[in-house]
């Protein structure tokens, strides 16, 4: 019996070598291994044989199944090689960008993001990115904001680990790490690495412990600004903001800034725009940016102690400012990742 189970593994290596195509490859193993295939008919020969025999007829069987089954799959590895070079040629570079002519598409958030970037670097602004996971530190305490302030509660931020309540951390120096609610973080620590001047644009993703419906989302995109020096007033403020908006949605646009309160800077400001180029929207104020001369105590929680050094910062949401552009009413979409949605946003668009 074991003499015939070696004639087959050679027979079953002759006929593999000879396999040439996925046609003949199937054929050849549905012949061999397949349900009613050699290997089969050897098992059911296996109750005639003595119980003396068994054991080692049936070890032999299934070694030799094994190594024509390892056989197979390198056979098919070969095939489906043969089959790609045939199919990109000796010419092709399967690494180069298609040559379709078909339209080619972009998320409107990356679009937004890159056409805020691109307006802001005309003006000097470095883009600057960090770290969405940070400590308490970096996203409340350095920005001058108090325990007491709702955006600390559990819930508006996500905690991680936070087995301490807000009374204790301080006595106990404990640091609790939270998912950044802003990309301020990114301004304090530029503001830690380097000295003034300072000109910076941090855009990033965000997270808050927001109700999903049709104008919020645990997860969107900010971008803020910070620029620091000597001399630095609102009316740099106001010009970069009118500039940028101008640039954003097209001329005629207007700009107006209503006080407001925010812990991190002093003078607070809400800003409100107009444009005619947002369809039904158009000449109608809209709040879209908050913005401020950065407070005292933000420049000390940093190391900045000269009087001489002033600043401004300024934050918007990409998710808003694309809802507005384009006419999208629910921020839903944005995430939802429907190819039907998103093949309308050309890369030639705004």
């Amino acid at each position: 019996m074991i003499p015939q189970v070696n004639k087959i593994f050679e027979e079953a290596q002759i006929a593999i070598s000879g396999v040439s195509s996925r046609a003949n490859f199937d054929n050849a193993k549905s012949k061999i291994l397949g349900p009613n295939g050699i290997f089969r008919e050897l098992m059911q020969l296996l109750p005639r044989l003595s119980k003396e025999e068994r054991p080692s007829v049936g070890q032999a069987i299934n070694a030799c199944k094994n190594e024509v089954e390892e056989m197979f799959k390198n056979k098919l590895i070969e095939i489906e090689s043969n089959e790609s070079r045939a199919f990109l040629g000796q010419s092709i570079d399967p690494t180069l960008p298609s040559t379709s002519n078909e339209d080619i598409f972009c998320h409107p958030l990356t679009k937004i993001k890159n056409r805020i970037i691109e307006i802001f670097s005309n003006l000097g602004f470095n883009t600057v990115e960090g770290p969405e996971i940070e400590t308490e530190w970096f996203c409340f305490d350095a920005l001058s904001t108090p325990e007491s302030h709702p955006s600390r509660d559990e819930h508006d931020t996500f905690y991680f680990n936070r087995d301490v309540s807000i009374e204790n951390i301080s006595k106990k120096g404990d640091e609790q790490y939270v998912l950044r609610t802003h990309t301020s973080t990114v301004q304090i620590r530029t503001m830690l690495q380097r000295k003034p001047p300072i000109r910076i644009l941090s855009p990033g993703m965000v997270f808050r412990r927001d109700a999903i419906d049709a104008t919020h989302y645990p997860t969107f995109h900010q971008c803020e600004g910070l620029v620091v020096g000597e001399g630095i007033t609102v009316c740099d403020l106001k010009s970069i903001l009118d500039f940028f908006f101008k640039k954003l949605t097209g001329e005629g646009s207007e700009i107006r800034m209503r006080p407001s309160f925010f812990p991190f800077v002093s003078p607070g400001f809400e800003v409100d725009f107009r444009s005619k180029n947002l369809g039904k929207l158009s000449n109608r104020w809209i709040e879209i940016c908050g913005c401020g001369m950065v407070a005292p105590s933000v420049f000390k929680n940093c190391g900045y102690g000269s009087d001489k050094i002033s600043g401004f910062a300024f934050g918007m949401g990409i998710e808003r400012l694309a809802m507005l552009l384009y006419g999208i009413d629910d921020i839903r979409l944005f995430f939802q990742n429907d190819t039907r949605f998103l093949k309308q946003f050309k890369l030639s668009m705004l």
